[in-house]
């Protein structure tokens, strides 16, 4: 069930149009993206690495910057430890990266999902010790690793904390939340509350990059108000070098990172995505290009979406199916046949993991049917086979399909664990946090979370989430956002190149969407292997004829035709001796193929 709006937000569209020399409909997109004047549309359209933040604007950036140089310098053993997601292998990778080109003494650790969990854990803090490190830097995580952190002082090791995710708080006797810091050398996470950085919603990949640009401004000299062994590398320009050498393939990652990590494509993580898919069709990086390789991407039509849909996952499935090393050392392949090597491995693995993800999903629409789920307002899905590590997926894509919050739990070996997808109107770490007491561990934010509990618990949880659950019928309809109510006449291949400029798409920047009423269906015509895609003929009020294309299964659109105009109606279209007429929701982009452009809508939603 989905709920139309058209975004309604005001501004002087024509000046803007006049000032910027763009569309009105542009200028009423770029409003709807929460721009608010012409000057901020300038540099959403433009921007440059230029216009980055300084990373010192971020809490403790100097002091973290200063002793991984002074570690360097002493030669002192480094750890970075990262953890298994895109985020974790590619914050990672650039720390790693980076301090070596420093000439550092660095190793890397990242915890395996099934035997370690998430981020920093005592296992690691031993091992470090075990190997002789002085000093650990995480990145990804580390700021809920207080006791680790302790226990790697009480070990005779420094930590440098790198970080984005949310602090630990507790709530003193009138209500106020004081933030729980690990006690480190430094502790780098923009969500601090004493942190002046004007962009928090950064990644962990981000916050690395910004460390390793912090580096290399006190090494050359740049910075002169903060203290560190300067003259260490007063003799080591081809140090020096290499990481500024090594920046621009950093940045890759960090665009990486930004994407996977669903991350707003807004402000400085919009110019870091769009600077670092440019650098992405030629990189250095031998790793990167084997993935694009082997899922058949051609470098010049790589978008934010690829990343996103199909470098991301590769990445991803490492973690979930085996281990993130696998991933990490991709990133670090020395040749282009070890790297085509890994690459396959991950493809492999990664197509494993969807046969997995869409026999979850089968086994999650059948217990949706027999346990009536559709009665409830939160959905527990118990599916005890499912591998723990794709519970989040299934979750993700139930929700996706009935808009209800959803938790799938499994077996793991210590009771149930799971993981939970939710919907606008109901914040799921605030619902867990009133269950605490059914509950072993959890976390998460708003619109995702994970859990682990006791068997016997699981009804009692069901009920309890159901009871407190503050949910009405209007909850459960997804909302379509319309950026502009559009005639498809009006688009054309100027303005599809237009839109262009708006890229990269993606989260808090979608592809601009369109509606248009009274638009008869008179024809369809199926592609793809076994016609699983189609583009149906329509005619438009003043009598054009267009194509709409889509990429849903023809059989559910005509199954909404029997529903809508009586059972028969899916025939007479493909027999195209009808028409039916109704609203759509569309997107343009252009179709390049052997060297043409064509103007190409896409349907997306249809009432």
């Amino acid at each position: 069930m989905e709920k139309w709006f058209v975004q309604a937000k005001k501004a002087d569209f024509e000046d803007w149009s006049r000032r910027l020399g763009i569309d009105v409909v542009t200028a009423r997109i770029l409003r709807n993206r929460d721009i608010m004047t012409a000057e901020e549309a300038q540099r959403f359209l433009g921007g440059s690495l230029n216009e980055l933040n300084d990373p010192f604007l971020m809490k403790d950036m100097d002091r973290a910057a200063a002793q991984l140089l002074k570690a360097v310098a002493e030669g002192k053993k480094i750890r970075v430890i990262g953890d298994y997601d895109v985020d974790g292998v590619t914050s990672a990778f650039i720390l790693t990266k980076g301090i070596r080109c420093l000439g550092g003494d660095v190793s890397t650790a990242i915890p395996h999902r099934i035997h370690d969990g998430y981020g920093l854990n005592d296992n690691l803090v031993y091992e470090a010790s075990k190997d002789g490190v002085q000093l650990i830097v995480t990145c990804d995580n580390g700021i809920s690793a207080a006791p680790q952190t302790k226990l790697a002082k009480s070990l005779g090791m420094d930590v440098i904390v790198t970080d984005h995710h949310e602090v630990p708080f507790e709530t003193d006797g009138e209500g106020r939340h004081i933030q729980l810091l690990p006690e480190a050398l430094a502790v780098v996470d923009p969500k601090r509350d004493d942190c002046g950085y004007p962009f928090k919603g950064i990644c962990g990949a981000m916050v690395a990059y910004k460390l390793m640009g912090a580096c290399l401004s006190l090494i050359k000299g740049e910075k002169t108000d903060i203290d560190f062994p300067s003259a260490s590398y007063g003799e080591q320009t081809g140090r020096t070098r290499a990481l500024e050498a090594s920046m621009d393939e950093l940045l890759e990652f960090a665009a990486l990172g930004t994407v996977c990590d669903v991350m707003e494509l807004k402000d400085e993580n919009r110019i870091v995505v769009r600077e670092g898919i440019k650098r992405m069709g030629d990189s250095s990086n031998v790793g990167l290009r084997a993935l694009m390789e082997v899922n058949g991407i051609s470098p010049e039509k790589l978008s934010a979406y690829h990343l996103g849909f199909v470098i991301g996952p590769c990445i991803n499935a490492s973690g979930r199916l085996d281990t993130a090393l696998r991933a990490f050392e991709l990133l670090n392949a020395a040749s282009k046949a070890e790297a085509l090597t890994v690459a396959t491995d991950l493809k492999a693995l990664n197509d494993s993991r969807k046969n997995l993800t869409n026999e979850g999903i089968a086994s999650a629409e059948k217990y949706i049917k027999e346990h009536t789920l559709t009665e409830k307002k939160v959905w527990l899905i118990y599916l005890p086979e499912v591998h723990e590590s794709i519970a989040g997926i299934i979750a993700g894509k139930i929700r996706e399909k009935y808009n209800h919050p959803v938790f799938v739990l499994t077996r793991g070996e210590e009771g149930i664990k799971g993981s939970g997808r939710s919907i606008e109107s109901y914040h799921m770490q605030a619902a867990l946090m009133s269950a605490a007491g059914l509950l072993d561990k959890f976390g998460g934010h708003a619109m995702a979370a994970g859990l682990s509990l006791k068997e016997e618990n699981l009804g009692r949880l069901d009920e309890f989430l159901n009871r407190e659950a503050k949910l009405g019928e209007e909850d459960f309809y997804a909302r379509v956002s319309i950026d502009v109510p559009m005639p498809m006449d009006y688009a054309t291949l100027k303005l599809a190149r237009e839109f262009e400029r708006l890229e990269p798409f993606g989260t808090g920047n979608p592809h601009p969407l369109f509606a248009m009423k009274n638009v008869e269906f008179v024809g369809i015509k199926r592609f793809g292997s076994e016609g699983k895609y189609a583009r149906y003929t329509v005619i438009i009020p003043g009598g054009k004829r267009c194509e709409l294309t889509s990429f849903e299964d023809p059989a559910i659109f005509l199954a909404f035709l029997d529903e809508k105009y009586g059972v028969g109606s899916a025939k007479k279209l493909e027999q195209g001796k009808a028409g039916f007429k109704m609203s759509v929701a569309y997107t343009i982009d252009i179709n390049r193929y052997r060297g043409n452009e064509n103007l190409q809508f896409m349907l997306k939603h249809y009432c």
